[in-house]
């Protein structure tokens, strides 16, 4: 699938008894989850609803906050009171989201398919979402088979395709079929009705 091409993937505690106990690294916790967003103290305080001083004591780990200032924490930073407690894996930010408009997506064109990327802001994801015109109408279009690493989600919006792969017949799709497969199987799709099929391709990322 197109995602193989390199131009495109380089484009590419719940109670209170716990809170106290885990102050140490409330502070620390709370300042990377309000700068992972770009905030300042002072939005961050008005989203929490708390003092300025307060988030600025809770952050430098001079006040113990309550339990109701921890849940008022979660919910200004979006997210559970057992996350507030749970530190990221490696260096994995939370809180991260790039809107693409409908029509807003990057533009990338091949032979066979018209690309849009989403969510092309994020940098460093773990999947690559896009939205694809399938061009093609017939397999002979295609440079043999498209191999690559991760694995890939295809969802039909519109229109006929059929979906070829290297180890299975080749399958009809139509609005609402869906297809999850391992992306190192050789495949490609093709439009097989009047108009040009439009589908949703997700494609997963290795580390």
């Amino acid at each position: 699938m197109p995602m193989s091409e390199p131009s495109l993937i380089n484009l590419a505690k719940s109670d209170g008894s716990s809170a106290e106990a885990e102050t140490l690294n409330l502070g620390e916790r709370v300042r990377a989850l309000r700068k992972a967003r770009n905030w300042t103290l002072e939005q961050a305080a008005q989203k929490a609803g708390l003092a300025r001083s307060t988030l600025s004591k809770i952050e430098n780990g001079q006040m113990s906050p309550t339990f109701d200032a921890v849940k008022k924490l979660a919910e200004g930073l979006n997210i559970s009171v057992p996350q507030l407690f749970t530190p990221p894996r490696g260096d994995q930010v939370l809180g991260r989201m790039d809107l693409t408009r409908d029509g807003q997506g990057k533009p990338h064109t091949t032979s066979t398919y018209e690309h849009e990327l989403l969510g092309a802001g994020l940098k460093s994801k773990q999947m690559i979402p896009y939205r694809t015109r399938i061009r093609a109408r017939s397999i002979e279009e295609f440079d043999g088979w498209v191999r690559h690493d991760g694995e890939e989600f295809l969802y039909v919006l519109s229109g006929i395709l059929t979906f070829y792969t290297e180890f299975y017949e080749p399958i009809e799709m139509r609005r609402g079929d869906s297809a999850y497969y391992d992306a190192a199987m050789g495949h490609n799709v093709v439009s097989s009705g009047q108009e040009d099929a439009v589908i949703l391709w997700v494609t997963s990322l290795k580390d």
